[in-house]
């Protein structure tokens, strides 16, 4: 017998649901009228449901109040002296229910530290003469949230009907533990403490709660045929909302290479889908109370437009963070980046005083940021405009996060500006777009595999590639002087010159000196015969 019955107005079904489900979480049994059997009278079963439940769960609402079937319930209930009541819009109790305490879950949506949902637990406990580790467990104050994202790896679900593949369920929990904990941006709990929840019924909410993180990644695996598929899904542990899913699928023929990939796939998505939950929570907030790392947030989401605006207000937010803590790298690399490219395109006065900015903040940060690997993708993308050993910070990065879409981007990027060949420089500016299909820095990668097709003079599908990139991201100075290059080259010299009419709208750096700083001299060149034919034929020394 079901030690807890919920009664509740029809009305209010998704409630009486969603206080079910976070008391089974708990370990209790749950039972409401949602299961009644076919071959009996429903009023029998729900007598003897309700006689020998030892909590009565009573959930009123305006309607509850108006039930006949509700008000008697409850009255056998406070008869028995095991009614436990709470309201989910606040109506006025009927006598003589309204001189008895009554937990207010009014806009409850499952959060187990909610006052009125503590008082729930409290007096089931109470009722029920025990106290579970599950019920201790929803008692205990819960764990302050780290300072940065937090997840962790929930057990996932074996559903090949075979036992002896637990292994390999538990397996994929370890492995993206693992790769999740490469990413210094997270705080990743140990798959020791995930898998802790195996066996047991947890909302994800409460796995949160108890594990002091703000997401939580569940998952299945299902085998067979010589074939296994892999499902995902990213909740937020505050409301239970689904913030990202997928699926994988492939063959069995190497299970622990399978593992590999699956692990670099899911954390390479997860990383971005956090941080986009992040900076949307951040978003969401005032901005008066904003620590260092919710400034370095909301610079990281304007940089990416790369309009001129945008970058100096970002760079503000970044001096304000690093302000508030002096050895706070994300800010520092971010700031030296921003500098880099305001002095290249001339967006503030005084260029040469970004330069030296820039170059400080590099010096500054490469010692500190040698285990930060997103850090290091920011300084090498500076170093590609200022000057510097940016190969060492590209190759540093994706020896540390090998699942960090960034660095995939900034190895191909600088393999297309070191004569690399073009073939490897591609493959890995694919790599960040299958790490991170939804990545902002979509147009840089599109771009990126525009300029490698440039190189090797396939200029329709570089410009194809490039104009596609300008649809993405429309401010950047750089897209617009290679498409006029490119098309200078394929003779449609009015489309060449309204892509540098385009180009200067946005920059004051003379186009013919785009590409100077490059490694590869050739490449350098090849821009800038495009763009000098394009000049002559609209009357341009």
């Amino acid at each position: 017998m079901s030690e807890i019955f919920i009664s509740y107005a029809r009305s209010t079904e998704a409630q009486a649901h969603r206080i079910a489900e976070a008391l089974r979480s708990l370990g209790y049994g749950v039972w409401r009228d949602d299961e009644l059997p076919a071959h009996r009278a429903y009023s029998e079963v729900i007598e003897e449901r309700l006689r020998g439940a030892r909590a009565v769960v009573v959930v009123w609402s305006a309607d509850a109040v108006k039930s006949e079937w509700v008000q008697s319930e409850a009255d056998r209930a406070r008869g028995d002296r095991k009614l436990v009541q709470l309201t989910v819009d606040g109506a006025a109790l009927p006598m003589p229910f309204d001189r008895i305490q009554c937990a207010d879950l009014a806009g409850w949506a499952g959060d187990t530290d909610a006052a009125g949902w503590r008082k729930v637990v409290a007096s089931v406990v109470e009722l029920l003469g025990e106290s579970t580790p599950a019920s201790e467990a929803a008692t205990r104050p819960a764990l302050a949230l780290p300072s940065k994202p937090s997840i962790a790896v929930l057990p996932f679900a074996n559903l090949s009907g075979d036992p002896e593949q637990e292994y390999f369920a538990d397996g994929m929990v370890e492995e993206i533990t693992t790769v999740l904990s490469r990413f210094r941006s997270l705080f990743v709990i140990g798959s020791a403490s995930g898998l802790s929840f195996k066996g047991r019924t947890v909302a994800p909410q409460e796995a949160a709660r108890q594990l002091g993180v703000r997401y939580v990644l569940e998952g299945s695996v299902r085998k067979g045929g010589g074939r296994v598929r892999i499902a995902v899904k990213l909740i937020d542990g505050a409301d239970g909302a689904q913030i990202w899913a997928d699926r994988f699928e492939d063959t069995l023929e190497d299970v622990f290479a399978l593992q590999d990939r699956v692990a670099l796939s899911v954390a390479g998505v997860i990383e971005p889908a956090v941080r986009e939950a992040e900076t949307r929570r951040v978003a969401a907030r005032p901005t008066a109370d904003l620590d260092a790392y919710e400034l370095y947030l909301r610079a990281l989401t304007l940089h990416r437009s790369h309009a001129a605006r945008d970058v100096r207000a970002a760079l503000g937010l970044l001096h304000s963070a690093i302000d508030l803590d002096l050895a706070y790298v994300p800010a520092m690399a971010l700031a030296a980046y921003c500098h880099a490219v305001i002095s290249v395109y001339g967006w503030s006065e005084g260029a040469e005083d970004h330069i030296g900015a820039a170059r400080a903040l590099v010096e500054r940060a490469q010692d500190l940021a040698r285990d930060d690997a997103e850090s290091l993708t920011f300084l090498a993308a500076a170093s590609i405009l200022i000057g510097g050993d940016t190969a060492r910070f590209a190759a540093r990065a994706l020896d540390l996060n090998p699942g960090l879409s960034r660095a995939w981007m900034m190895q191909g990027a600088l393999q297309n500006l070191n004569n690399t060949p073009p073939e490897e420089a591609r493959a890995n500016l694919r790599a960040a777009l299958r790490l991170d299909p939804l990545s902002p820095d979509e147009g840089f990668i599109v771009n990126a595999l525009g300029l490698s097709h440039f190189r090797t003079k396939d200029y329709a599908e570089a410009a194809a590639l490039i104009k596609q990139s300008i649809g993405i991201r429309s401010q950047w100075p750089l897209s617009r002087a290679l498409l006029a290059a490119t098309y200078g080259h394929m003779g449609e010299l009015s489309a060449a010159r309204a892509e540098i009419a385009a180009f200067r709208a946005l920059t004051s750096t003379d186009v013919r000196t785009v590409g100077s700083i490059w490694p590869d001299r050739q490449l350098c060149k090849q821009v800038q015969d495009g763009i000098a034919i394009a000049l002559a034929a609209g009357g341009e020394a």
